[in-house]
């Protein structure tokens, strides 16, 4: 055996709290998910896309992208470029939303000039409870971002971030290291290489795992 099926909602036998994001992207616009990335919820996880991802409408055009095998906590927030007001003028109030009348000679662009593109998660990635991530941010493979941290900037691949704004509190390993692992990008393989490649995974032998 080389792990559950990534495209099972529920992949442990025993509580229904964690999902799988994948099969709950599918048809979704805009989205794209790794395999074995979970989302854990005890209040159901079913609804991660209505209760996590916030303002992702498809016109607005940007992306949601979150690689594979990262582990998202309860109520992390995701909040995407529909949130955005215009602040070319004298009042951030949406008034053209409302129409009857309010939408009458607004300009789309001025608008557009506030979206700051796609949101980006590399792979290997943990999210803690309640974190929140801003738009187009890029998270890069094998961060943490702390709980309840708001992230509004890039972070960088292994780093931790905490706080509000978050922070860069350390790197989870050296530079060389850091550079090692993303040429290794071990969670692109395919399922039986990573299952061969678990004690190295798990011991920390970077050496082995580059043998694998």
């Amino acid at each position: 055996m080389h792990g559950p099926d990534p495209d099972t909602l529920h992949p442990m036998s025993f509580t229904d709290q964690v999902a799988f994001l994948r099969p709950l992207a599918k048809d979704r616009p805009n989205v794209e998910i790794g395999a074995y990335t979970y989302y854990d919820d005890p209040a159901g996880p079913q609804r991660f896309f209505d209760q996590c991802v916030r303002y992702h409408f498809p016109f607005v055009g940007d992306w949601l992208r979150i690689g594979p095998f990262c582990a998202i906590a309860t109520r992390a927030q995701f909040i995407m470029n529909g949130a955005n007001h215009q602040m070319t003028g004298l009042s951030t109030y949406p008034f053209a939303i409302f129409e009857n009348g309010w939408d009458e000679g607004f300009d789309p662009e001025t608008w557009v000039e506030g979206n700051r593109g796609d949101t980006t998660v590399g792979g290997d990635v943990w999210i803690g409870t309640e974190a929140m991530v801003m738009p187009g941010v890029t998270i890069g493979a094998g961060a943490v971002v702390a709980a309840r941290s708001v992230v509004t900037r890039d972070v960088r691949p292994y780093a931790i971030v905490a706080g509000n704004p978050a922070r860069e509190v350390r790197r989870r390993f050296d530079d060389a290291t850091v550079d090692r692992l993303l040429a290794i990008a071990w969670w692109d393989w395919d399922a039986p290489r990573i299952t061969a490649a678990l004690p190295a995974i798990r011991s920390g032998d970077i050496a082995a795992l580059e043998a694998s």
